[in-house]
């Protein structure tokens, strides 16, 4: 087992399933008939080339220059290909998906073990696969998308940040945004998390952790603090990167228990105090995404716009909706631990418990509901002009069937949102998940258009720090994905159809 298995596991179908897609849908199709264009004109070395229409820059072509280098030599040698540029075909361009859907369950894999250290190897393994298989990622495996490199590149910062790389992060969170530009917002919160994990040293109670750990966490309690474990569930380890243990020892104040029972100002107060005493070993250490940062600020003032082309059609707006659609989406994906009936029980008794305040709380969250769905549910042109995507019937069949279905649906968002809270508030720190809401706010919120493809990423955070244990839920969760990947193929392979206004064939898509 392990990350070895998990690689042959995905390669299987991304190997069976790309060879079927490219025989059946040979041309660029969608987007693709920008990205690749665009690819191939990087592969003939025009790189002043550019497409208006392409909003995102040319990360994704680059590493098609790297996986074209790669295969050329053998090409050439068997004839295959002449040249370089005869190698950048559709099915070629395609394959750089292939290969990062790989390296992104790998990634997967890594971050799973390192976030529970107990969780056993099948286990591991089990999960690993199985988030392979979400249906947003599988699906654009085998197109020429930005999607999977996308989220690799973002998975491959985190896992490095978690791992005390900072400066491997921040390149490969220069990568992220060199992809899409949206993860700059990533590459802040997984710095941002990283800051969490090295101020916030002492662990929660609720730590998976074995009985060797748990010896070396009460010894810290009595000795030193050497050896730490992260917010995070990280392995221990010694600090013996840039934040050495020995000229950051925290002070007292810091070093107050911050466990499941403290609130979110005892951790912010944690938080500045360390960031105080530890204030130029942090700007050190952090101070390659701080770098990032500052080029993606001078990018925009030249650029004029986040996007770089068709700005006219992704201008930024409060679409405050998208949150709430984005919740009940992760809540369904997540349907075996947050549509089950002991998750809605435990929330039932958490706010009974918690009462009044927690009444209080959903009295505003659906409040707030009511307002977002009311003033700020937004229309994108592209939705209702557009019958090739799904969200195009979720709109007209459910959201917008009736006046009143999208205030219907408001106690749905809420539920779903405080479930999700609740089950990242059992193994993460409150400030981690207020980071982690406000930086799925800053991605989604400005989004007009309703894209299910933009909730991938936060949904790979909320799953991987979800700790479902049970094989039940996992084996469910698989099955569903499974339906929902055949049954998506299956209607964009095999039901394709024609428009009468435009020549060729339209195809089902996410």
């Amino acid at each position: 087992m392990g990350k070895v298995a998990v690689a042959v596991i995905v390669s299987l179908w991304v190997i069976s399933l790309s060879i079927l897609v490219n025989h059946i849908v040979p041309e660029p199709y969608m987007d693709e008939i920008f990205h690749i264009p665009q690819a191939q004109q990087y592969c003939i070395g025009n790189f002043r080339s550019w497409d208006p229409m392409i909003t995102t820059p040319p990360g994704l072509y680059y590493l098609s220059l790297v996986h074209v280098a790669s295969l050329f030599p053998g090409m050439s040698i068997v004839q295959a290909a002449s040249s370089f540029s005869e190698v950048c075909t559709t099915a070629i361009l395609r394959s750089v998906n292939g290969v990062l859907a790989v390296l992104c369950s790998i990634l997967v894999y890594e971050i799973i073990t390192l976030l529970r250290p107990t969780l056993s190897e099948g286990k591991a393994t089990i999960c690993a696969v199985v988030l392979a298989l979400y249906p947003l990622h599988w699906f654009f495996t085998f197109l020429y998308y930005t999607d999977v490199a996308s989220l690799t590149a973002v998975l491959a910062m985190y896992l490095a940040c978690l791992k005390k790389s900072y400066w491997l992060s921040a390149v490969l969170g220069a990568l992220a945004v060199v992809i899409r530009q949206t993860n700059i917002v990533w590459m802040l919160f997984v710095a941002c998390t990283g800051v969490i994990n090295i101020t916030l040293v002492r662990p929660r109670d609720n730590v998976e952790v074995n009985d060797t750990n748990t010896a070396i966490r009460k010894s810290n309690r009595s000795t030193s603090n050497d050896d730490v474990t992260s917010g995070s569930n990280l392995r221990q380890r010694k600090f013996s990167n840039s934040l050495g243990t020995d000229k950051h020892s925290m002070p007292s104040a810091s070093l107050v228990s911050t466990n499941h029972s403290s609130g979110l100002l005892d951790e912010v107060k944690v938080i500045f105090l360390a960031l105080w005493h530890m204030k130029w070993e942090l700007l050190v250490s952090f101070s390659p995404f701080l770098m990032v940062f500052v080029a993606f600020l001078a990018f925009i003032r030249w650029n004029g716009s986040v996007v770089l082309g068709a700005k006219e059609a992704h201008t930024v707006s409060p679409h405050f909706a998208q949150i709430m659609y984005f919740g009940l989406v992760s809540a369904l994906a997540v349907a075996p631990l947050h549509c089950s009936k002991g998750q809605v029980v435990d929330l039932f008794r958490s706010f009974w418990k918690r009462r009044p305040i927690s009444f209080f709380q959903v009295f505003v969250a659906v409040i707030a509901g009511v307002f977002s769905v009311h003033f700020f549910s937004l229309v994108h042109p592209y939705l209702i002009a557009d019958n090739r995507h799904y969200p195009f019937y979720l709109w007209r069949k459910v959201i917008n069937a009736h006046w009143s279905m999208k205030y219907l649906l408001v106690p749905l968002y809420v539920y779903s949102w405080f479930s999700i809270f609740s089950t990242l508030g059992k193994v993460q720190r409150k400030i981690w998940v207020l980071a982690f809401f406000l930086a799925t706010a800053a991605v989604l919120v400005p989004a007009p258009l309703i894209e299910f493809r933009y909730y991938t990423i936060p949904f790979y955070f909320i799953i991987l720090h979800s700790h479902i244990n049970d094989y039940q839920s996992w084996l469910l969760m698989g099955l569903l994905y499974l339906a929902i990947n055949v049954f998506t193929m299956m209607i964009f392979l095999f039901r394709p159809f024609h428009w009468d206004h435009e020549p060729g064939i339209q195809r089902f898509i996410w």
